[in-house]
């Protein structure tokens, strides 16, 4: 059987267990990071505090705590907790563990059964859940880095709460990072403690997010016979040439760069620039959102199907994520630089902004306002409208009598 079932042991504290699941925190105080989602004062706090926790989807990147969090919840809810795989485990596996938590119900014990990646079971399996969780033989609390809306039958959402996890900030990892070298300071007489924050602060950075390659990532180093320094971390991780602040003055030099490389069509340095951001850790969407803005700031009207190539790209990278995306974004800055060029969008929305701001809230004309109720039409609302695909338009006025003949495009 591949359910696992937790007793709540210190089985964290067996140095045979990786560091990422020694270090899983046993309280909401140890858990860092998404405080929209279980801050002080949150829904979801809240509702573990009072141990009435709903059924619920986790829908969030890898290594954001999605697991984590439902140890957690099992922990201070005193419910047994119990885990399926969705890759490795179906039907089978779920009869047995339903049977127990009927059995668990009956004498008063809770069971949560945590689904991980739940998006990988079909309708059939899924909807094998719903009269079980309908009934509170078992809360449910399903993992998935897809979108559920696509991925999760619509019955088994309109049951459960959906809740988005984010990816980590450097902030949290740090914090994730300093509470790992306490507790293996224990192990290494010191040996690790000396690991200083500019090197916590740089595993955070590489991480991107994801605070299981972070612990990971340390406990490698740990296990070094060196001291833990930026050059060992370089070293483990094999990006030493690589070093890419994504706060600091090369990541804006870097975005400038590729920006700059797509606006004068080298197709070369797009790529190279672009390469440069992903393999230093860069995020993905964030290169996206810039190809977005790209397609109709420097090629709008010039082609119309840039923007559909940028969304596309920009869709891919969310559902696929690094390194599946790095060619979606190499595609799509690709066509970007070999593209012809029109800033006419744009600086139409500067100078139709410059009069917004000067003149302020202009009313609109009359006679291209609605008129739905009689006491507006009485007033003159859609009075002498030229409906165009039956009459001759052309003269009719659509600006303020102020902005009358005013050329944007």
């Amino acid at each position: 059987m591949t359910a696992q079932i937790s007793t709540r042991s210190n089985v964290w504290q067996s140095a045979s267990v990786p560091l990422a699941e020694r270090m899983r925190p046993q309280s909401l105080q140890e858990f860092f990071g998404q405080e929209e989602l279980v801050g002080e004062g949150s829904f979801l706090r809240q509702a573990i505090e009072e141990d009435r926790v709903p059924s619920m989807i986790l829908w969030g990147p890898p290594g954001c705590g999605k697991t984590t969090l439902a140890h957690v919840i099992a922990k201070l809810t005193k419910a047994e907790f119990m885990r399926l795989s969705a890759t490795t485990s179906g039907v089978e596996e779920l009869k047995k563990i339903i049977e127990r938590a009927e059995s668990g119900q009956r004498l008063g014990v809770k069971t949560i059964l945590f689904i991980d990646e739940i998006h990988r079971w079909n309708k059939a399996q899924q909807d094998r859940l719903l009269p079980y969780a309908e009934k509170g033989v078992i809360t449910l609390i399903g993992a998935t880095t897809e979108n559920p809306s696509f991925e999760v039958n619509p019955a088994l959402l309109s049951r459960a709460r959906v809740f988005v996890m984010k990816r980590l900030d450097e902030e949290a990892i740090v914090k994730i990072l300093k509470r790992a070298v306490k507790f293996l300071d224990q192990e290494t007489s010191g040996k690790i403690q000396d690991t200083n924050d500019e090197v916590l602060e740089f595993i955070s950075i590489q991480a991107n997010g994801d605070a299981r390659f972070a612990l990971n990532t340390l406990e490698a180093a740990e296990n070094q016979k060196e001291a833990v320094t930026i050059d060992l971390i370089k070293k483990i991780l094999q990006k030493s040439h690589l070093f890419y602040d994504k706060k600091g003055e090369e990541h804006y030099n870097i975005i400038s760069a590729l920006h700059k490389s797509m606006r004068g069509g080298d197709a070369n340095a797009v790529v190279y620039w672009l390469a440069r951001m992903l393999e230093g850790g860069e995020d993905p969407l964030y290169v996206a959102r810039r190809i977005v803005r790209f397609a109709s700031e420097d090629i709008g009207l010039a082609n119309n199907t840039a923007l559909l190539v940028a969304n596309a790209a920009f869709d891919a990278c969310h559902k696929l994520g690094m390194p599946e995306c790095s060619v979606h974004l190499t595609h799509a800055v690709i066509y970007m630089a070999l593209s012809k060029k029109s800033i006419v969008a744009y600086e139409a929305y500067e100078k139709a902004k410059k009069d917004v701001e000067q003149y302020g809230n202009l009313p609109v004309p009359l006679h291209i306002r609605n008129a739905p109720t009689q006491l507006m039409k009485d007033l003159g609302y859609s009075n002498g409208y030229k409906y165009t695909p039956n009459e001759d338009s052309t003269e009719q006025q659509y600006l303020p009598d102020e902005l009358k003949g005013r050329k944007y495009v």
